[in-house]
């Protein structure tokens, strides 16, 4: 645990050991967070975790499958365990299929619903926990997409991230019930060049040919919004953003 000379703040970062979350992780180590970072691919967020190091701040890698419930509450047990706080969560972590609500296959849909929807709401539970128990105040980020305001044609992964803009309004009106401090903003970028299009497409050539087209944004653009949101005076609560390359015409 950190003593309280250091008093640094403390934000927890899922999907972090590329893209969008691992510039995000590079952003708040630079603005002074420790950091608990956490994905699947133990070797790459490793690698993350030692370049942090570098900014001399603390920082927690753990490995963590977003599907496993149980993973992802020992991840928070760690949290509070090594700094008794948490100022900070960006729900990065997030995935699509190509898998059509005509010919998609099931295990495909409930992928994207489990890690899009169900572990993004079970770890802002958990971080809440953690902020009422020093404070009541704090953050939660969650990197949505423009697919949340509009249906691309991807129906589940539209479908998810309309969920996400539900729950971020859902959350917001559950904490103003409850007189909380701690506050709610969704991110919701276009095209991002990460390495999601190949995942989707199943193709490096298709993915190419997607960020191609024009120019599009960069994981710094999200990692920008992200600092935006959260360094608002307390009595400041920017609830949505949307970002789009310029060209992006939907």
């Amino acid at each position: 645990m950190n003593t309280p000379s250091q008093n640094r703040p403390v934000a927890a970062i899922t999907g972090a050991s590329s893209g969008i979350g691992r510039e995000i992780a590079r952003r708040l180590a630079a603005s002074g967070y420790d950091l608990a970072i956490c994905a699947r691919r133990q070797e790459r967020l490793a690698d993350i975790g030692d370049d942090l190091r570098r900014q001399d701040i603390e920082v927690l890698t753990q490995t963590v499958d977003l599907r496993q419930e149980a993973q992802i509450l020992d991840f928070f047990a760690t949290i509070r365990e090594r700094w008794g706080q948490l100022d900070v969560l960006v729900n990065n972590a997030g995935l699509g299929h190509n898998a059509p609500l005509l010919t998609g296959d099931t295990a495909a849909w409930r992928e994207t619903l489990e890690v899009n929807v169900l572990a993004l709401s079970i770890c802002t539970r958990e971080a809440i926990k953690l902020m009422q128990a020093s404070g009541d105040s704090g953050h939660i980020v969650h990197i949505s997409s423009m697919s949340a305001h509009r249906v691309p044609g991807s129906g589940m992964y539209s479908a998810s991230k309309f969920a996400v803009r539900a729950l971020t309004e859902g959350l917001r009106q559950e904490l103003r019930s409850a007189d909380s401090s701690i506050r709610v903003s969704s991110i919701s970028p276009g095209y991002v060049e990460t390495e999601f299009a190949e995942k989707y497409h199943q193709s490096a050539d298709q993915a190419k040919a997607v960020y191609a087209r024009f120019p599009v944004l960069q994981p710094a653009d999200i990692a920008n919004a992200v600092v935006y949101a959260i360094s608002q005076p307390d009595y400041v609560q920017v609830h949505d953003i949307l970002l789009r390359p310029t060209q992006q015409v939907s």
